[in-house]
């Protein structure tokens, strides 16, 4: 039987998410019909960032490239090799395939790059150039023939370290621009702005309700909300461990769920009084403390069965396995946006460098989708070729009795006058192909 320890607070996101929804959908028409001049606007109102253009130059990207030490330049190149190898690995499981399935019938399918994408890296309370790495990186890997990038200014400045990795990464367009501005300047286009077909990358709410709302008009990565995470642990771990963990994913923000599954009551005990102690001391400790306050649980399960099935029920972004036997979750655990298997690996590395991307879907959508990958940048496309004309007239047939039983006879007379060209068949108009069971001159009705 499930024991709860602590559980996560109430809140008022049902009325916080319709304002929230109204004003996203204000922005969005300003920019969608003023333009660059609404783009400026909305750039120096949310940003303090005026400029006529908002595109960087080659010069101020090189700028941007310049003042990397060669240490941080080394670190975001290691960390890029990462994440294109891995991307490059799941790029080779994709194959295009040819098959005939029947005689002269010919079927197969293409991954075809999308052409033109956006991607954004959110960098208002923290620079975080890790994500140019997991968008840009793996849509350069995909093939995507235009990638342009949007970042906000960190502190009313052009971010240097986002402006980096965005290049180095890839990035063929880079723009000084965040917010909703920034979504809807690549979904909608402006006088400058070429848009694009699809957009990538995290965001705070804003940015993933724009996205969400823009879905269909463009294609998106996810639907993206607040960090979470859910450390699964067992006696084999203590409790220090656990909270630094739960903790490293609370200081995202103050709405970020932070949740320990164990089946040791003491373990869950000895990680809440460790929380209380590396809070006083953690330098994001204020952010961290009101995500664990309102969103953090314990929860201490009878069995590894029974941790499972509340792992599966959760649906977690990121879920760290400390225990006896990690691959048994490995195993069992159907939502999840990515695992973190023993004591050795951590939710951090996959944020920033082990190679995994760190787009992941939350609140749920583990149950549904994955995370980004290099496989959300292609279309799996197919095509069909008839070569013979008996195979043409023994597909037409079928074809032209199924049309006719769903009433649609212009999608019969497709098929009908097919039969009738390479069949040589006399098929009235309109009529569903007969067979010899029918009888002579028999339609079927």
């Amino acid at each position: 039987m499930i024991k709860r320890l602590k559980t996560a607070a109430g809140s008022g996101d049902a009325v916080q998410d319709k304002a929230l929804t109204k004003a996203v959908e204000d922005l969005l028409e300003q920019v969608e019909t003023g333009g660059d001049q609404a783009v400026r606007a909305l750039a120096n109102r949310f940003d303090g960032l005026d400029r006529p253009s908002y595109r960087l130059s080659d010069s101020e990207i090189q700028a941007c490239v310049d003042s990397l030490t060669t240490r941080q330049r080394e670190d975001i190149e290691f960390a890029q090799a990462q994440v294109r190898n891995f991307a490059q690995a799941q790029r080779a499981a994709f194959r295009d395939i040819e098959v005939e399935t029947l005689p002269g019938v010919v079927l197969g399918h293409r991954n075809i790059p999308i052409a033109n994408v956006g991607c954004y890296v959110p960098g208002g309370k923290y620079p975080l150039l890790a994500s140019a790495h997991m968008s840009v990186v793996t849509a350069k890997v995909a093939g995507c023939e235009r990638i342009i990038t949007c970042a906000p200014p960190f502190k009313g400045e052009i971010a240097p370290l986002i402006v980096a990795a965005q290049h180095l990464g890839g990035a063929d367009e880079i723009y000084c621009l965040g917010g909703v501005q920034a979504i809807a300047a690549m979904a909608f286009g402006t006088e400058s702005i070429k848009p694009v077909d699809m957009l990538a990358g995290p965001g705070n709410a804003y940015v993933a309700e724009a996205k969400r709302l823009l879905f269909g008009r463009v294609g998106i990565d996810l639907f993206a909300g607040p960090t979470e995470t859910l450390v699964i642990a067992d006696e084999t771990v203590d409790g220090e461990i656990c909270a630094t963990d739960l903790l490293g994913q609370a200081e995202h923000g103050v709405n970020s769920p932070a949740i320990l599954l164990t089946t040791s009551e003491k373990l869950a005990r000895e990680t809440m009084r460790e929380i209380e102690r590396l809070l006083a001391v953690l330098p994001t400790g204020e952010i961290a403390r009101k995500a664990w306050e309102d969103h953090g649980e314990v929860i201490v399960c009878d069995s590894r069965d029974e941790m499972v099935e509340e792992a599966d029920r959760i649906a977690s972004e990121h879920v760290q396995v400390m225990t006896a036997d990690p691959d048994y979750f490995l195993e069992h655990l159907k939502n999840y946006g990515s695992l973190f298997l023993g004591v050795r690996t951590t939710v951090s590395y996959g944020d920033k460098v082990i190679g995994t991307n760190h787009t992941l879907p939350t609140k749920k959508a583990a149950r549904y989708t994955g995370g980004l990958w290099v496989g959300k940048f292609l279309k799996t496309c197919t095509y069909q070729r008839v070569l013979t004309d008996e195979a043409s007239v023994l597909i037409g047939e079928v074809c032209s009795r199924l049309c006719i039983m769903e009433g649609f006879v212009g999608h019969a007379e497709q098929a009908n006058i097919r039969v009738r060209r390479f069949g040589g068949r006399n098929v009235p108009y309109g009529a569903a192909v007969s067979t010899a069971a029918d009888g002579p001159g028999a339609t079927t009705p």
